[in-house]
């Protein structure tokens, strides 16, 4: 099977997606209103290659795992503005957690290359590390808190096993979360400068992951 990149109609697909991102890092860098509307933009923009190509995917299960991905990380993304009287972080918790499961159900069925990695034991480890630091301070949210964590080391884990660029996807969006929750409970360790590198990480882990997954996704159709 000849090895192939995205064609340039998919690779132009993600323009609106990379200057939204950016865009929106650079709002939360100057404190600007606009922030909170940019940021629901991200995820529907991200969707635009992955309806672009997705008569060159399959099965047509891993396009709906994929879509599936994107549209709860955009819940979780606008738990504020969508569910206003709800708990927003349980809720913001139990989407992302949904995104990641979709993403881990991808990886194991569809996209894999190789048989996990050995250093990928770091994410175990981070996860320990993790329940040590913050755990303390999680309150009634520790169990919720442990839970989505071994989701989403499990994506980090299970991306090793995957195309390299799913597998740096993976590792920002680890990266991103790890700051946010820092950010949550212990707001004091982190400058404010935190806010836009949480999320210039969970854009480039994102894009990142449906860039890769695109990638392995249409070289099994050719």
């Amino acid at each position: 099977m000849q090895r192939r990149a995205l064609p340039s109609t998919i690779m132009w697909a993600f323009l609106p997606y990379v200057a939204a991102s950016a865009l929106h890092v650079i709002l939360l860098a100057v404190n600007s209103p606009l922030a909170g509307p940019t940021k629901l933009l991200l995820m529907p923009l991200l969707a635009i290659p992955v309806v672009a190509s997705v008569r060159r995917l399959a099965p047509p299960l891993a396009s709906i795992l994929l879509v599936a991905a994107l549209l709860f990380s955009w819940l979780g993304d606008g738990v504020g503005a969508f569910f206003p009287l709800a708990p927003e972080l349980p809720l913001m918790l139990l989407f992302f957690g949904i995104a990641h499961l979709a993403y881990i159900v991808l990886f194991v069925r569809f996209i894999p290359r190789r048989r996990m990695p050995w250093w990928a034991l770091v994410y175990a480890a981070w996860w320990v590390a993790m329940l040590v630091a913050l755990g303390p301070h999680t309150g009634g949210l520790l169990i919720a808190v442990a839970v989505y964590g071994l989701v989403l080391g499990g994506t980090a884990a299970f991306s090793a096993r995957c195309h390299p660029v799913v597998a740096v996807g993976g590792a920002f969006f680890l990266a991103s979360d790890t700051l946010l929750a820092f950010r949550l409970f212990l707001p004091d360790s982190l400058p404010s400068w935190s806010n836009p590198a949480i999320m210039l990480a969970y854009t480039i882990g994102q894009g990142l992951i449906v860039a890769g997954a695109l990638i392995t996704l249409r070289k099994r159709n050719v």
